[in-house]
């Protein structure tokens, strides 16, 4: 900020607290999930406790309770790979192959997303590794703005580029000597399920689509979850994105909100505590290079309401006869939107509950995680 608008600023950082703390009693303590609005955070240039931070290449130390987010395979090779989508920006991600893939022929393959706000060293690489093992090739990305794939802000909420994506995955693994086009399917965990949902009713090409512990990030940022959200509540909350852009385009301080919190108190509730658990500690932590531990997982406000445009599920039912397979822990806090989807899709569908899995226990508890039966639901249904 130059001298000019040294004045300027102070007043827009009042304003940005003011947004804040208007944006606190409208979202309500119960919003503060993942997937939510919330500020229960910081902004760029607030004191914040620097968490654990789990560093790119960096040994997890953490597999309580079958949590295993940085499993690696020997029955794998994995390539680091850049394409373009649609709009020329460069999607990072990972190609996993079987070692010892037969090359004189053509073989299934999976894209892999990971959870909203997180990268594809999170929950992604997982399940693109354990599909690999099963015969599959596989491709976990970066969403555009997030992890090593470009664009600016970085951290930014465009629903239309991150299903984009998803057919830009397709693209690249369709070309790929290795890989049959005709038997290309899609797993998106977490918010990414929704992505994927988007993008398979644009693109035939997928041809089977899983999701993992879904969330619906349009319904949760419109409505809260299970409609705890009014719309005078969503009407605050445009309000102080509205005006928190003024701050912004003059100079001021970012405020970010949802993701998870940097530090859990006595007042934290069950879905801070989970989120914390995986993306806070050695179990799941990871910080991008460049990027800043204190940010990871938050996402700009005035990108986050965003989302409140974003209606992945309408006409779900034109994505059949492609087969669609919702999965979700029967104690996950997020299982309503897998419920939504299903009941709103047309068949062929399936929806299995994880018997005593919470939402964020599907990201990485290997031992919870039904591996089996994405495996045989694949192999169903991109067959030759």
């Amino acid at each position: 900020m130059n001298e000019n608008h040294e004045a300027e600023g102070r007043d827009n950082s009042t304003n940005a607290r003011l947004h804040r703390r208007s944006l606190l009693k409208a979202a309500g303590a119960g919003a503060a999930a993942a997937g939510a609005i919330s500020l229960g955070g910081t902004s760029s240039a607030q004191a914040a406790p620097a968490p654990n931070v789990q560093q790119a290449g960096a040994p997890s130390g953490n597999a309580a309770d079958g949590a295993d987010n940085f499993y690696t395979s020997d029955k794998v090779t994995v390539r680091k790979v850049r394409f373009k989508n649609q709009y020329q920006m460069a999607v990072v991600g990972n190609l996993f192959t079987p070692k010892g893939l037969d090359r004189r022929t053509t073989h299934p393959a999976i894209v892999v997303g990971h959870p909203m706000g997180a990268v594809k060293e999170q929950s992604a690489n997982l399940y693109a590794t354990k599909m690999a093992e099963q015969g599959f090739v596989t491709l976990s990305l970066d969403l555009s703005f997030w992890g090593g794939s470009e664009g600016r802000p970085r951290q930014a909420i465009l629903p239309d580029v991150f299903t984009e994506d998803y057919s830009a995955a397709v693209d690249f693994l369709g070309t790929r000597d290795l890989v049959d086009r005709n038997r290309i399917g899609a797993i998106g965990i977490c918010g990414s399920g929704g992505f994927v949902v988007s993008a398979a009713k644009l693109d035939p090409r997928i041809k089977a689509i899983a999701t993992v512990s879904m969330y619906d990030m349009g319904a949760v940022n419109r409505n809260g979850l299970e409609h705890s959200q009014s719309l005078e509540q969503r009407k605050e909350i445009l309000e102080s994105a509205a005006q928190q852009r003024y701050v912004e385009f003059t100079g001021g301080e970012t405020v970010y909100s949802a993701g998870a919190p940097l530090e859990i108190t006595e007042e934290s509730g069950d879905i801070d505590r989970e989120f914390y658990d995986f993306y806070r500690t050695p179990r799941g932590e990871f910080t991008p290079p460049g990027a800043s531990p204190r940010l990871t997982v938050r996402r700009p406000l005035t990108g986050e309401v965003k989302f409140m445009n974003f209606y992945p599920f309408d006409d779900i039912e034109t994505i059949s006869p492609r087969p669609l397979l919702f999965i979700s822990g029967d104690q996950a806090h997020s299982k309503e939107f897998s419920q939504d989807a299903y009941e709103r899709a047309a068949e062929p569908k399936e929806l299995f509950w994880v018997p005593g899995a919470g939402h964020v226990d599907l990201y990485d508890r290997v031992n919870l995680i039904p591996f089996t039966k994405l495996t045989n639901y694949f192999r169903q249904h991109l067959t030759a």
